[in-house]
């Protein structure tokens, strides 16, 4: 049954993790021009996450290949001494985790005191409880439907009904909904219908290796979700 929606715009937002690290800035330049709205960004660090990405410097070698918003998703641990780092590198909007600091309410305020839009995000153990008293000093919520750390993971069915619950916890605010892990072109309709209106897709996004098919693969995944959105393409 179709839902009424809120007027957060559709977001298709590439995630480089997925991408050729030996042609960052053509690989941004071909997703920004295959259609992407955000360019989606993954430091890791190893320590929070099981695997080590990149950092501020290779951001801020990236910016100058794109004008589309970059969307910072730190999975570090501390976040709060870089939060500036990634700040001046470019980084429009910087969401971190809800499990990897005791302060979250003081990290997203120091994001928003950088000037730039704020987001949290919530593992798949974590529950959406975890984020309700933080809920109206963010402009993002993210949930991970998959455990983070790896690319090329498939989606975790029960991100559906957190989803829903996240959507209903936003209602009558201008947060962003942004759904990472597993988001393909068949299960973007869901996604969407659940109440997502931000997809990050890495692996599905990149296939196939040139802009042409990046083009046909972003399309493919805005075509089914602003399906399930009730919009026509």
């Amino acid at each position: 049954m179709s839902q009424p929606f809120a007027s957060r715009p559709l977001v298709i937002a590439p995630s480089i993790l997925a991408s050729d690290f030996a042609k960052l800035g053509e690989e941004v330049r071909a997703v920004d021009q295959a259609g992407a709205d955000w360019i989606h960004l993954d430091p890791m660090d190893g320590h929070f996450v099981p695997n080590i990405t990149f950092g501020p410097d290779a951001i801020k070698a990236m910016r100058p290949h794109s004008k589309k918003i970059f969307d910072a998703h730190l999975m570090i641990a501390p976040c709060d001494p870089y939060l500036e780092a990634f700040a001046k590198a470019g980084c429009d909007q910087i969401t971190v985790h809800a499990e990897a600091g005791p302060h979250l309410h003081r990290s997203l305020q120091a994001i928003r005191t950088l000037g730039k839009k704020a987001g949290v995000s919530i593992n798949p153990a974590t529950p959406v409880s975890a984020i309700e008293h933080i809920i109206d000093v963010v402009d993002i919520v993210l949930v991970m439907s998959i455990n983070p750390g790896f690319g090329g993971q498939s989606f975790i069915p029960s991100a559906l009904e957190k989803i829903s619950q996240v959507r209903a916890m936003c209602a009558g605010r201008p947060i962003d909904i942004e759904v990472d892990g597993g988001v393909t072109a068949a299960n973007a309709a869901e996604i969407a219908a659940a109440g997502a209106n931000a997809l990050v897709a890495g692996s599905a996004v990149f296939k196939g290796g040139t802009m042409d098919s990046y083009k046909t693969n972003i399309s493919a995944i805005r075509n089914a979700a602003a399906s399930a959105r009730g919009e026509a393409i």
